[in-house]
């Protein structure tokens, strides 16, 4: 069946409408990051950039790490962008842009997000790097798609809503795992995580400025939220998207974030882009080395 033009969009180069890359501009490895400035990060590690792609907050490059093509490409900010990224980047690999036909071999590709994000546990030290086993859904976006329920653990995600006592004009969160694979990879260098992904910087991470919120005690709530052995590490932006639409796509998928703050001791770290660099270093050494 052939795609509509109107719902996958070509550019006139050859590029997928958003991201500006073209299918064979794209490695099989990826690196997300939030921030297009980050993408400068990686590029000494490149041995070479086979090329560079800007369009609005979506920035790339393409290039070889020793014996691994990679692309490094920024995503902005929120889920909603995710949902450009992560649909767009199953595109380039796994449909035929001259037949607009979805191709008889499946292509999966290794997604993996650096970012920051906010400890909320008081034993997580500033500068940790969280790597989310399980990212928690808030923003709502797998709720659209259909079969959002083989991504989710209902009864993780039953239980928390409990606990929280989740307000019902809230879109119902969704437990999305990330790769075992990268799980794996980077568990002897990370602090295991169950991560918040939310739907904004301030009130839906507890942050009250001027407006007061709908669960006042949210913060302490889902900090003392328990499923056996797990526990609710920290907050970010992206990562549930990441990991949801993954598993749905047949893609490996992971988040590792620093966390630049600690919302449980009230406290955060600004210069924090000296650790950041240490995370891209073992991002990239790990990648090579796996």
């Amino acid at each position: 069946m052939k795609i509509p033009a109107s719902e996958l969009i070509i550019n006139g180069d050859g590029s997928v409408f958003h991201l500006h890359i073209k299918p064979e501009q794209l490695a099989d490895n990826i690196i997300l990051v939030g921030d297009p400035g980050r993408i400068a990060l990686f590029e000494p590690h490149f041995d070479a950039v086979e090329c560079r792609n800007a369009s609005r907050e979506f920035v790339s490059a393409t290039g070889f790490v020793e014996n691994k093509r990679v692309t490094v490409l920024s995503t902005g900010i929120g889920t909603d962008n995710i949902d450009i990224v992560m649909t767009e980047l199953d595109a380039l690999a796994n449909v035929d842009f001259s037949t607009r036909e979805v191709k008889p071999e499946h292509r999966t590709l290794n997604i993996l997000r650096i970012g920051t994000c906010g400890a909320i546990q008081p034993d997580i030290p500033i500068g940790s790097f969280i790597f989310s086993h399980y990212s928690v859904g808030c923003d709502g976006l797998l709720n659209w798609y259909a079969d959002r329920d083989k991504v989710t653990n209902l009864d993780m995600e039953e239980k928390f809503m409990k606990h929280v006592g989740y307000d019902r004009h809230l879109a119902t969160p969704y437990f999305a795992k990330a790769s075992d694979k990268l799980i794996k990879i980077f568990e002897k260098d990370t602090v295991p995580g169950m991560t918040i992904s939310a739907q904004g910087f301030y009130g839906p991470q507890g942050r009250v400025i001027r407006m007061p919120l709908a669960i006042p005690d949210m913060i302490d709530r889902i900090e003392s939220f328990r499923y056996g052995d797990l526990r609710i590490t920290n907050f970010e932006m992206e990562g549930s998207a990441i990991a949801g639409m993954a598993r749905h796509l047949g893609h490996e998928a992971g988040t590792v974030c620093c966390a630049i703050a600690n919302r449980h001791l009230k406290s955060s770290n600004t210069d924090y882009k000296p650790r950041m660099q240490e995370l891209v270093d073992l991002v990239m050494h790990k990648l090579v080395e796996n």
